[in-house]
């Protein structure tokens, strides 16, 4: 590839507009709430699952519930039926049959009575659990929206002076030409962030590499319009006055 001089030296300022990005997005990033917001994320995720679990306990232990006053209510019909039924006859033998029935309808209710207590008892039980830890939930909400405004009040500036970077850095874009602009950005996302570098003293600024020999060599045959890469860590090699060619 080929760019003039002074669009190559172009790529220098771009290059220390993304190097300053960098810096406030790491500042940003190391903020002192964030590593307690995180932690918080992570307790909370926990918290979540627990909340799940519990909250299917509960919800089975309301369907069983569910079922046996339903049960309840049809046995409760039963013995209201059979009750009318032998209010309303004379025969012995259905007397008989019916207090037999009746008997054993009300130890079903009595038995099913005795198991609901049991179930509302889990039912009670179970809703604790979950008003527990969603009083959790609550309080880890709160301490991450304290902390959250606290880091915002903390990153205010930085967000500003980060805008304001990244408006020069269109600017600054605007002014190199596309294909060298695409260039540098494909050496920068393999760079770690920087797509050029100024060769200073024949050292590269990017991996602090001299060059010496065959590789120097190179370098001093070029034309002023080629575009370099430093042989050491491929990122592009800006030639200046301080190069020392």
């Amino acid at each position: 590839m080929n760019a003039s001089p002074a669009d190559q030296q172009q790529l220098l300022r771009l290059q220390a507009v993304d190097t300053r990005l960098q810096q406030i997005a790491h500042r940003l990033g190391s903020l002192p709430q964030s590593a307690p917001i995180a932690e918080l994320a992570t307790r909370d995720t926990a918290v979540r699952s627990r909340r799940a679990e519990a909250q299917g306990a509960l919800e089975d232990a309301r369907a069983e519930l569910k079922r046996i006053e339903s049960d309840v209510a049809v046995v409760e019909a039963r013995i209201a039926r059979d009750s009318d039924r032998l209010q309303h006859t004379s025969s012995t033998k259905d007397v008989a049959a019916l207090d037999s029935e009746l008997v054993s309808l009300r130890k079903r209710l009595s038995d099913l009575e005795d198991q609901e207590l049991i179930v509302m008892e889990r039912v009670e039980g179970a809703e604790g659990v979950v008003a527990g830890i969603d009083g959790e939930r609550a309080a880890i909400a709160a301490e991450t929206a304290a902390l959250e405004v606290e880091r915002d009040e903390a990153s205010a500036g930085l967000v500003v002076e980060r805008d304001g970077t990244e408006r020069d850095r269109v600017v600054v874009a605007g002014e190199i030409p596309a294909e060298l602009l695409a260039y540098y950005e494909q050496r920068r996302a393999r760079g770690a962030g920087i797509g050029a570098a100024l060769l200073r003293q024949r050292t590269c600024g990017g991996c602090t590499m001299t060059l010496t020999g065959s590789d120097l060599d190179v370098v001093r045959r070029a034309a002023p319009d080629e575009v370099l890469l430093c042989p050491e860590c491929d990122r592009i090699l800006v030639r200046t006055d301080e190069s020392g060619i």
